[in-house]
């Protein structure tokens, strides 16, 4: 098989914070010099912390975003130690991330993306983009997208051996929309199939919603700065489960 002559490009999760992050980054740093240039060194002090603050924050976000998210998702899946014909899902799927470094891993399989395809949620995202990934990665003949509401999925009872999401379940607006979305995850899964959801600040609500809805083997985790997106106050964490069988 001849490679595309282009690479995988996966853009930039929610590049409207990592801006906001940069230009207050700058906006103190340059404020700090100024200050320091009038002599007024408690303010100028004051402002220099805040200003490498928010460059430490934009450096992380950056390499959550570029690097992170990758390696830890590279683990996630090999915990999972596919056999390589199973049938997983990737809700919010995005320009393909996870979804293609899952087909990698399912040479018999299939990897199947849902999502709706927002452009605000990614530098651009549109099925167009995932394709072309797909090929670059060279894994196009192992996965199908799908558009639809992760609250209410297109897919049949026990259709998945795996259920995956990155970083999307926290874009539903409502705390009844995102248990929704949790219910809908195990309903697709297969009797003891598995699921793991990556997340922002909400994966302790998702445990409560997976355990009313008799989901096992619950187990959560940080992930640390290799996924450094809302900071101490918002950590991301690693939610794993296993549907009622």
């Amino acid at each position: 098989m001849i490679a595309p002559p282009w690479r995988a490009s996966y853009g930039v999760d929610a590049p409207s914070v990592l801006r906001l992050l940069g230009v207050l980054a700058v906006g103190y740093l340059a404020a700090a010099l100024v200050v320091a240039l009038f002599q007024h060194m408690r303010p100028c002090v004051l402002l220099l912390v805040v200003g490498v603050v928010l460059a430490v924050q934009f450096g992380l976000f950056l390499h959550a975003t570029r690097r992170g998210k990758f390696q830890v998702w590279a683990q996630l899946l090999d915990d999972l130690d596919l056999r390589g014909d199973e049938r997983l899902l990737d809700m919010g799927c995005g320009r393909g991330a996870v979804l293609l470094a899952a087909a990698r891993r399912l040479p018999t399989g299939c990897a199947v993306g849902l999502d709706r395809w927002r452009a605000v949620d990614h530098a651009y995202a549109g099925p167009a983009a995932t394709e072309r990934n797909a090929l670059a990665e060279n894994v196009a003949e192992r996965i199908q997208l799908r558009t639809g509401d992760m609250t209410r999925m297109p897919f049949p009872d026990g259709a998945f051996d795996v259920v995956v999401s990155s970083l999307a379940i926290h874009r539903i607006q409502t705390a009844e929309g995102r248990a929704a979305a949790v219910r809908e995850a195990l309903r697709v899964l297969r009797p003891g199939g598995r699921l793991v959801i990556v997340d922002i600040g909400r994966t302790r609500e998702y445990r409560t919603a997976l355990a009313a809805s008799g989901a096992t083997a619950l187990a959560g985790r940080p992930l640390g700065w290799q996924m450094w997106w809302g900071g101490p106050w918002m950590p991301t964490r690693a939610l794993t489960a296993t549907a009622p069988g």
